[in-house]
C-alpha cells in the first residue's frame, strides 16, 4: 500500500522503519481506537489514540492505549501544569492540520510537546498509531515512536 501522508514524510525523513495498515474507518464508531483495533485484528492496548489537550494554555499532545482514559490531574502534573483539558475537535484540527479520526502525533502542523502513557507502552515491542488519515494506521516500534517524537513517558491513564 502506496499511502503517503505528512505523518509517513516524517517518518521517512527521520528514517524510521514502519509499516502502513488501512482499515475500513466507521464514522459512527463510538470509540475510533477501538474500531481500528477491532478491523486491524489486534489487541485494544496495541494501538495508541492521539490525543489534544492544553495544559495551562500551552497544546500537547497525548499517546495512550485506545481501551484507556488519561486522567488531566496525571496529564497536567506530566507537563508541570496546574490545570488540564481536551481540546475541542475544531481546535485539534487547526493546530494539527489533520482531521478528527485522522489526527497523527507525527506530522503535525507545528510540533508540539508530546507525551505517552508508560502504561501503554510498558510491553515494548510495536505499536499502532494513526498515519494522518482516517482508516490508515502505523505499524512502529515503540522505541522509535518516543525518538522521533521526543516524547516522555509518564503515566498518563
Amino acid at each position: 500500500m502506496a499511502k503517503t501522508t505528512r505523518a509517513t514524510q516524517a517518518l521517512d525523513r527521520a528514517g524510521i522503519p514502519y509499516s502502513l495498515h488501512a482499515y475500513a474507518y466507521d464514522a459512527d464508531a463510538p470509540r475510533i481506537g477501538l474500531q481500528a483495533a477491532e478491523a486491524l485484528g489486534v489487541p485494544p492496548g496495541a494501538v495508541l489514540k492521539t490525543l489534544m489537550a492544553a495544559v495551562d494554555g500551552r497544546t500537547v499532545c497525548l499517546l495512550v492505549a485506545s481501551d484507556r482514559e488519561v486522567g488531566m490531574k496525571r496529564v497536567a502534573a506530566a507537563f508541570s501544569g496546574k490545570s488540564a483539558f481536551m481540546l475541542k475537535p475544531a481546535d485539534a484540527e487547526r493546530i494539527t492540520g489533520y482531521v478528527v479520526g485522522g489526527i497523527s502525533p507525527l506530522g503535525q502542523k507545528r510540533p508540539v510537546p508530546t507525551a505517552i502513557d508508560a502504561g501503554s507502552i510498558a510491553a515494548g515491542g510495536d505499536i499502532h498509531v494513526n498515519g494522518g488519515a482516517r482508516g490508515l494506521q502505523i505499524r512502529i516500534a515503540v522505541a522509535d515512536l518516543v525518538s522521533v517524537l521526543g516524547a516522555q513517558v509518564v503515566p498518563l491513564a
